[in-house]
This record gives C-alpha cells, structure tokens and sequence, in this order.
C-alpha cells in the first residue's frame, strides 16, 4: 500500500488534515485516520500546519522497559500481567490505543472503557482491503453529501440573489415613480403660480382701469361744475365772443380749444375730427351739467346758442351715427 498520507490526499484532503489525522490516531492506519477526519472536520486550526512534536497516541502492547533485578529479588517476586489494549465495555469493540478509544467514543457516544491483555490482532490483506473499501465508500458518501450540500446552498444564493435583485429592481421603480410625481406637482404648482399671477395682473389692470375711469369721470364732473359755476357767476349783461371748450375722448385724453362763439356745432366736429387721437369710433357729443346729447339737428347751431359760450366740457359717447 501507498504512504498514508498520500492516500488520504488522494481521497480529496488536504496534505495537513492527513498528517494531523495519522498523528491522532497514532499513525495506525488509513481507516482510523479516515474516522477521525470524518468525526474532526469541523475542528478549529484543523488546515493548519503540523508542528514537530512527539508523536501522540500511546500504544499499549509497547513493551515497558524495567530495571534489572537480581535473580534473589525476580524470584520473590510475580510480573503482573501487562495491558495490551482497551475493550470498550459498552459493545466489546478491541481498541489498540487511547486514541483508537477517543475516535470510537467520538462515533459512538460509548464512554466506559477498560484495559484489555488481549492483544489487538493486525489486519490481514483482505481485512486491509475490506477496510479500504469501506474507506472509500464512506468518502464517497462525504463527497456526495458535501456536493448535495453545495448545491444546496448555491440554489438558495441564488433565489436570495433573485430576491435581492427584485427588492432592488422595486425600490428603484418606487424611486422612480415617487420622482415622477414629484416632478408632475411641481409642474402643477408652477401653473398655479402662474395662473395666480397672470389673474393678479388681470386684477390690477382692471383696478388700475376703474380707478382711471372714476378720476376721469371725476375731472369731468369737476370741469362741469367749474363751468356751470363760472357761468352763472358771469354778468348776463356780458356779451362773449368765443368760447373755450374741452373735449373728452374715448381713450381718456383730453383735447382743448377756442372756438367762435357763432361757430356752428359742425365746426367743432370738424375740429374733433382733425385732431382727436383715440379710436376714431362713431360719436355724439354730451354735456353733463347740465346734461344734454347734442343731435344733428343742432349741427348748424351756434355755440352761442346751444349754451357752449364763454365755455364748456363736452365728452364723447359713442354713437352708431356720426
């Protein structure tokens, strides 16, 4: 038979486990070594290196070295008989050693043991080559077990890599979707302000439009009651030869000028017509104190005679009729 050592490593492990497992069983054999290894193979520092040490293991049937004794003394004397092996009490199992006992009580679970003067017989050929089978058998088993094991373990690293992969693939799709939404009610509130704000311009443009509306209708009635004032302050004796009138238009503005007292109200549509600066929209002509529309019946009347002297206001209102 090969070296042990050799064998065992051939049989898949490694050259430190094999040395350590001959040097526990008192180098007796593969199969004790192979026992021991099968019992021991989760032992921390078992991959270590073996260190030089007095090899383990005591064996019985080694003979015990005695001092001499004088033939006076051995004949006085009876040898006891000497212990060549250890008989587990339990099954009756021969054990050739301490360390032969420990593996058996590691596979067992048998603890009581007792010394033995019956010698261990060696293995025959056939015995060596049915141990090795079995050996072989038992490493077999291992290695299918350590396979299945291995299989195992790589079907559950891979449906927990899986699962990883569909915990991440998930979150990042709430990631992403909790980032569209975020984007979509920024949007929203982007529009609203916008809204908001285009409505507050609206507002203010309506506001700023009353409120000119209001002074304007203001001034209005202001420069109307100035005129009728100053007109009921005149003399009626005083005679007027022009007359300085005011004309509010459309778009808020404001012409002025002084006419002929007999110039007809035509004459100041003329006027109005060559120097007004708003839309160009169809009117009439309008006092407000006192209030009276003026009519193309009054078109060929004086200014005198329509009241417009020394002064007035006139505003346009719109007309479907020049």
């Amino acid at each position: 038979m090969s070296d042990p050592v050799d064998f065992i490593v051939q049989m898949g492990f490694s050259k430190n486990r094999a040395e350590r497992a001959l040097a526990n069983t008192g180098n007796h054999g593969v199969e004790a070594a192979m026992e021991w290894l099968i019992a021991h193979e989760n032992d921390p520092g078992i991959d270590e290196p073996m260190t030089p040490v007095a090899a383990s293991g005591r064996v019985l049937m080694e003979a015990k070295v005695e001092p001499q004794e004088s033939d006076e003394d051995s004949s006085s004397t009876t040898n006891p008989e000497q212990a060549l092996s250890l008989k587990c009490d339990e099954c009756g199992k021969q054990l050739k050693s301490e360390t032969d006992a420990q593996v058996h009580a590691a596979k067992t679970g048998h603890q009581k043991f007792s010394e033995s003067t019956e010698a261990v017989k060696p293995l025959t050929e056939e015995e060596k080559a049915a141990q090795l089978k079995r050996v072989e058998e038992k490493l077999k088993l291992k290695r299918i077990e350590r396979e299945q094991k291995e299989k195992e373990e790589a079907v559950q690293r891979e449906k927990m890599r899986r699962k990883t992969g569909k915990e991440i693939s998930e979150i990042r799709h709430r990631m992403e979707l909790d980032e569209a939404k975020k984007l979509a009610n920024e949007k929203k509130r982007e529009k609203m302000e916008e809204k908001q704000a285009r409505e507050k311009v609206k507002d203010q443009i309506a506001h700023d439009k009353a409120a000119k509306l209001a002074k304007d209708k203001a001034e209005a009635e202001s420069a109307q009651a100035k005129a009728a004032e100053a007109a009921a302050s005149r003399p009626v004796s005083k005679e007027y030869t022009t007359s300085k009138l005011q004309f509010r238009l459309f778009d808020g503005k404001t012409l002025t000028h002084t006419f002929e007292a007999l110039n007809t109200l035509e004459d100041v549509k003329s006027y109005i017509a060559t120097n007004r600066t708003d839309s160009g929209a169809p009117y009439s002509l309008m006092t407000n104190f006192p209030k009276k529309v003026f009519t193309a019946t009054d078109s060929r009347r004086t200014l005198k005679d329509l009241g417009l002297v020394p002064s007035a206001v006139l505003i346009l209102v719109a007309s479907t009729a020049p």
